[in-house]
């Protein structure tokens, strides 16, 4: 993918990443019911959306350790900040859960993005041998 062809995809992402930010904290912080749930539970709700939350910031904002510590305090500020809503209670599982998403997503986004730069270089290297 040429350079004309990823920067219309990386700043779509960014917008994306901020809304789905707003929308994280709109789901933490907002009425319980607002919040969407699958029938896998709370922990792995916590550890998947956090999971892809972060793989799309990453894609973004191509600096995986940066974007899983932001996300790591922004899962224990979310929950903790839950203590201060009507329906909802802080819940020290529920942060790990997320930041284990977190961490997760972003090892694996920084060994795809490491990968790519040595294909990439290696190609280069081979192209200048020949």
């Amino acid at each position: 993918m040429n350079a004309d062809i990823k920067s219309p995809f990386r700043a779509g992402a960014k917008v994306l990443s901020v809304a789905i930010m707003v929308l994280l904290v709109i789901g933490a912080l907002g009425p319980a019911n607002w919040t969407p749930r699958t029938a896998l539970g709370w922990q792995t709700d916590h550890f998947l959306g956090y999971f892809a939350i972060t793989l799309l910031v990453c894609f973004a904002w191509p600096r995986p350790f940066l974007v899983g510590g932001a996300l790591v305090a922004a899962a224990f500020l979310l929950e903790g900040l839950q203590a201060f809503t009507p329906d909802r209670t802080a819940n020290l599982v529920a942060a790990l859960c997320g930041a284990g998403g977190v961490l997760a997503a972003a090892l694996l986004a920084e060994f795809f993005s490491r990968t790519w730069r040595w294909h990439r270089k290696s190609a280069q290297d081979s192209k200048s041998s020949v």
